[in-house]
């Protein structure tokens, strides 16, 4: 029986295998998951002209290089965006697609809060380096929430890139047009994940969205305990490789059937 092919794309911060790795144990053998580094940190600044489309393409070299005609895609933070824009653009390779509190879900219907909260973020491009991650991390949790403190030791050196490829993605945001009606028409299942703990306005509004674009095939799944500093694919990776295995599994099935009739 063939493996099961998925691509996983990380946050803006953390690289592939060490955000996916516990994840890509726990899915087991006989699942094909690639943990695909993002694009933008291919060098030591962000490509010239770099978007959600700069993603889209390394995916897309990702996938022929391997033979995957289709496969199952999923993404967290700037990745879930990523993987959104991908959604929109090549429908036909994803057999499904898996959100995991995605960064940003196109610039329409946004409620007051989610555009307030927005209003925010883009005053943090002004912040020095020292100051930008920690008020960046702040925004992403409910306010009681208390986050966990750097790692003891000077930072690992791809630490550095981080500032920059966060700005690089609050700036494509603003002008990315993610279209909504290419969105609605994509059938294949979607998963998305969300933490009890993270900020209800940004990623609890993304999510909500979401399920209006997606209907009637979209599945939120919520971790209580989790936000979007400690997600899912890196603390409960076990149950996370569960729903994904029964989402890709579903998706597979209705494929099948789909070609079959």
């Amino acid at each position: 029986m063939d493996r099961i092919r998925a691509i996983l794309l990380p946050g803006s911060v953390l690289p592939a295998q060490q955000a996916y790795g516990a994840l890509t144990a726990a899915l087991g053998p006989d699942v094909d998951a690639v943990a695909k580094d993002l694009e933008l940190y291919a060098g030591d600044v962000p490509p010239p002209g770099w978007s959600l489309d700069t993603e889209i393409d390394g995916v897309l070299r990702e996938a022929d290089a391997r033979g995957w005609e289709t496969f199952h895609l999923a993404g967290y933070s700037g990745g879930g965006a990523a993987a959104l824009a991908f959604a929109a653009k090549h429908p036909d390779r994803l057999l499904s697609l898996a959100l995991l509190e995605p960064a940003w879900a196109g610039n329409w219907d946004w409620s007051p809060a989610h555009t307030a909260l927005w209003k925010v973020y883009e005053r943090l491009e002004d912040l020095p380096p020292e100051q930008f991650i920690p008020a960046f991390m702040r925004l992403g949790v409910k306010p009681d929430v208390v986050l966990p403190p750097p790692p003891p030791g000077p930072p690992p050196p791809w630490m550095a890139k981080r500032p920059a490829g966060i700005r690089a993605f609050l700036r494509t945001f603003k002008s990315y047009d993610l279209d909504r009606a290419r969105l609605a028409a994509f059938r294949p299942p979607v998963l998305f994940a969300l933490g009890g703990l993270s900020n209800p306005d940004d990623f609890g509004d993304i999510a909500g969205r979401l399920s209006r674009v997606f209907f009637p095939d979209f599945r939120l799944e919520v971790f209580p305990k989790r936000h979007h500093f400690d997600p899912p694919h890196r603390i409960e990776p076990e149950r996370l490789a569960e729903l994904l295995r029964a989402h890709w599994a579903r998706a597979e099935r209705e494929s099948a059937a789909s070609a079959g009739s």
